[in-house]
C-alpha cells in the first residue's frame, strides 16, 4: 500500500512583534501607491528592524 506523505511546512522569516509591524505595514500602505512591491516590502522591512523590530524562522500563524 502507498502511503501519503505530509507535506513540510515551509519556513520563513515571521516577525516577533506582530503589533509594530502591522503598524509598520499600514505606514507603508500609505506611502506607496502599490503596496504589494519590492520597493514597499524592502521599506518596510528596513523600518521595522530600526524601529526594533526582528524576525525568527518559523511557519507563521495557523490559518482559519
Amino acid at each position: 500500500m502507498a502511503r501519503k506523505r505530509k507535506k513540510a511546512a515551509k519556513k520563513r522569516p515571521v516577525p516577533t512583534n506582530p503589533t509594530l509591524y502591522a503598524r509598520v505595514k499600514a505606514q507603508a500602505k500609505r506611502k506607496f501607491k502599490v503596496y504589494p512591491s519590492a520597493y514597499a516590502n524592502g521599506w518596510l522591512v528596513k523600518t521595522y528592524k530600526a524601529k526594533g523590530g526582528r524576525y525568527r524562522m518559523g511557519t507563521g500563524r495557523k490559518r482559519k
